[in-house]
C-alpha cells in the first residue's frame, strides 16, 4: 500500500537531481559532470522501476522476482547511479575548488 506513495514521493528528488545534473552539464561540458547527469540518470530509472512495480505496470518485466529483467534493471541501476553520480560531483567540486577558494578571500 505505501509502496506507492513512496516510490512516487520519490520521483520529485530523482527529477530534481538530474535537472540539476542537466543545467550543470550543459554549463560546462566536462567528463565528471557527464558522469554525474548519468548516474542521476540511473537513479531516476530506480524509481521508475520502483513506480512501475507498485502500480503494477508491464507484468512481463516480474518486478521484485530473482532473476527477473526488472530485478537486474532496478540493481545495475542502483550500483550505477550510487557510484556515477558521487563520483561526477566529487570531482567536479574538486576542479572548481581552488576558483572558489581564491575568488573572493582576503589574503591574511
Amino acid at each position: 500500500m505505501w509502496g506507492r506513495y513512496l516510490a512516487l514521493a520519490a520521483l520529485l528528488p530523482a527529477c530534481v537531481l538530474f535537472a540539476g545534473s542537466a543545467v550543470v552539464f550543459f554549463r560546462g561540458k566536462t567528463v565528471w559532470s557527464l558522469l554525474q547527469l548519468l548516474g542521476a540518470g540511473c537513479l531516476v530509472v530506480v524509481v521508475l522501476t520502483h513506480v512501475s512495480e507498485a502500480l503494477l505496470l508491464f507484468p512481463r518485466m516480474h518486478w521484485g522476482l530473482k532473476d527477473s529483467v526488472g530485478h537486474y534493471l532496478d540493481l545495475w541501476s542502483a550500483v550505477l547511479g550510487v557510484t556515477l553520480f558521487p563520483l561526477g560531483y566529487l570531482f567536479h567540486a574538486l576542479r572548481h575548488y581552488p576558483a572558489i577558494r581564491h575568488a573572493g578571500g582576503t589574503e591574511s
